[in-house]
């Protein structure tokens, strides 16, 4: 069983290598998921009209109470 075992990964080892789908294409998506994180964020922080700061002192008013 070890012999086996043995010469089926001797055997694998010597096999010529076929780029799988993440050595074609691992650097290509990745870039491309960088890109797509970037311009989201890019637009959510630019357009969406948040206001920066996080004490709420100055802008945060009271209301009158009712009864």
């Amino acid at each position: 069983l070890a012999r086996g075992m043995q010469h089926t990964a001797v055997r694998q080892a010597h096999r010529k290598h076929e780029p799988t789908f993440h050595d074609k294409y691992g650097n290509l998506v990745l870039l491309g998921g960088a890109a797509v994180f970037t311009t989201v964020w890019g637009y959510v922080l630019t357009q969406l009209g948040m206001q920066w700061g996080l004490s709420p002192v100055g802008r945060v008013t009271p209301t009158e109470w009712r009864e």
